[in-house]
C-alpha cells in the first residue's frame, strides 16, 4: 500500500495531476475507475485482463495488461484498493517507464457526486521521454475521465 507520504517521496519526476468532478456517487465511480476493461478510451491503450484480484475482481492483485500503440505492452498491478475512496496501481512488468504509479482518490461532494483527485508518476531511461508522455497522458485522461461514470 502506498501512503500519502510514501507517494510523495516516490521517485518520479514526471507527474500527471488531473481531477474531475463527477455527478455520480463514490461508488459507482470507484466501480467504474476499478474495471480494467473500462480503462483503454482513459489511456488511449488496449487493456486485457491479466488476473484478478486476491479477495476481489478488481481488488488488490489484479493486473492489467496495456498495450500502446507500437509500444510493448506492460502490466499494473492494483496494490491498494479501498472501497469507493482510493485505488493504487504500479507497473508490474515490462514498459519503458520507470517507477511508474498510479493513485485514484475518490472523495465525496456535497452534492452527492463524487471529485477525483487522480496522480500518476513515472520516469523514463529516455531523455524527454518523460515529459512527451506526461503530456499525452494528461491530455488523454482530462479528455476522456468523464465518459467513464456521469
Amino acid at each position: 500500500m502506498f501512503s500519502p507520504d510514501i507517494i510523495e517521496s516516490m521517485p518520479a519526476p514526471t507527474r500527471v495531476h488531473v481531477t474531475h468532478t463527477f455527478t455520480s456517487p463514490p461508488d459507482t465511480v470507484f466501480a467504474a475507475l476499478g474495471e480494467h476493461e473500462n480503462l483503454g478510451p482513459l489511456f488511449g491503450a488496449k487493456i486485457t485482463r491479466v488476473r484478478d484480484g486476491d479477495t476481489s475482481r478488481n481488488g488488490v492483485g489484479s493486473t492489467r495488461a496495456l498495450k500502446v500503440g507500437p509500444l510493448p505492452a506492460f502490466d499494473e498491478t492494483v496494490t491498494t484498493s479501498e472501497p469507493n475512496s482510493l485505488i493504487e496501481y504500479r507497473i508490474s512488468k515490462g514498459g519503458i517507464l520507470r517507477g511508474h504509479w498510479g493513485k485514484q482518490v475518490l472523495t465525496p461532494t456535497a452534492d452527492g457526486g463524487t471529485a477525483l483527485d487522480y496522480t500518476v508518476g513515472f520516469d523514463a531511461p529516455l531523455p524527454g521521454l518523460a515529459a512527451v508522455v506526461g503530456k499525452v497522458l494528461t491530455s488523454s485522461i482530462s479528455k476522456n475521465v468523464g465518459t467513464l461514470a456521469p
